[in-house]
């Protein structure tokens, strides 16, 4: 990093409450997690008396069997955010410029910042069309598929060309697939180019955003760039051994995925009874709160127990909220909190359990 930009770097907001006694609809977590977590996670606690095996064998065959490439492709990392960094680090000198989608993930222009270059902002929905001149002055391009907080994913042929086209112009296409595994979607790690790099959350989709665990995918020269890069022991014991047991899970992620859908397209007609929705393929929805002040809709959500994101710290939003998607019990008290529930099904939220 360049020390001046740290010494002058803010840090930005993100979702997430720590009152255990509200409703958090402001993170992008699954609500549950695997059966068998807390036993793989206890015997590996007494592992973690020793230092780990920086190779982490298990967890590479793991990650690399879930999103479909080598296992010396992958970079453990403590979660999808380090392998940003990790990959921006290698990436982006002093007075780079890199191109980062908006409204986005907040630390994309912050650790670009940090390295000391300059972040480009461009639409999200526009990004992949970049060509030309642009990329043959840019050092690095971010991509985030699903976007966060829009919901939309990457077309996977538009995706491709694009990446050629940074290939052509010798800019690393950085793409963050920290929510790609609660669709059925395949991965970037399928292009297997020397350019692309790929950044994956485990703990979103897994349930376990405190435990920190993550991983880049990489070839050629960028992979062992990022493998002399990264820290030694870049996963405690219990965050590998927890990661690579999640990544097996095969039920659980396909359960996962269908729960979403299902609730998602059922939140989406309830919220756009008094909002406007954008159309997600994501754990979340982006809703624009039209002239009703922000503030009040989040206030009026938090005296009823629920938290949710004010989605006007995304760059370009100025009049909009975003909520996750959970199991159908909580989900109905978002939606009750936000004055979207009918009656009857109202009735049904009050009678429902939390595991519905």
């Amino acid at each position: 990093m360049n020390p001046e930009s740290v010494r002058t770097g803010e840090r930005v907001p993100h979702g997430g409450d720590t009152d255990p006694d509200v409703l958090d609809f402001s993170a992008n977590t699954n609500p549950y997690t695997p059966d068998g977590v807390a036993a793989v996670y206890e015997r590996a606690l007494e592992g973690a008396r020793r230092y780990p095996d920086d190779d982490y064998p298990d967890f590479r065959a793991a990650a690399a069997e879930f999103v479909g490439c080598a296992p010396e492709r992958v970079i453990p990392t403590p979660g999808g955010l380090a392998a940003i960094r990790l990959a921006m680090a290698i990436t982006l000198e002093s007075g780079d410029d890199a191109l980062v989608p908006y409204p986005s993930f907040g630390e994309y222009a912050r650790e670009v910042g940090l390295q000391g270059a300059s972040p480009q902002f461009v639409p999200h929905d526009e990004i992949l069309e970049t060509e030309g001149d642009i990329l043959e002055s840019t050092a690095l391009a971010v991509v985030c598929t699903p976007n966060n907080p829009t919901g939309e994913v990457a077309d996977a042929d538009e995706l491709a060309a694009f990446a050629a086209r940074c290939g052509e112009h010798e800019t690393t296409l950085l793409v963050d697939e920290a929510f790609l595994g609660f669709t059925d979607r395949p991965s970037a790690a399928g292009l297997e180019s020397d350019h692309v790099i790929v950044a994956r959350s485990l703990t979103k989709l897994f349930g376990l955003p405190g435990l920190r665990a993550g991983f880049a995918v990489a070839s050629g020269e960028q992979r062992d760039t990022l493998e002399t890069a990264r820290r030694a022991w870049s996963l405690g014991t219990p965050a590998a051994s927890v990661g690579a047991y999640c990544l097996r899970q095969d039920a659980f992620v396909r359960e996962t995925r269908e729960r979403v859908a299902r609730e998602r397209a059922r939140m989406h007609e309830a919220l756009e009874r008094r909002f406007d929705v954008v159309a997600s393929e994501a754990p979340y929805l982006l809703c624009n709160v039209g002239d009703r002040a922000v503030d009040d809709v989040i206030a009026s959500a938090r005296a009823d127990g629920v938290a949710i994101r004010d989605a006007t710290t995304f760059r370009g939003l100025e009049s909009h909220i975003r909520v996750a998607v959970k199991d159908r019990a909580a989900n109905d008290r978002l939606l009750a909190a936000l004055d979207v529930l009918e009656a009857d099904e109202q009735s049904e939220a009050d009678g429902a359990t939390p595991n519905e």
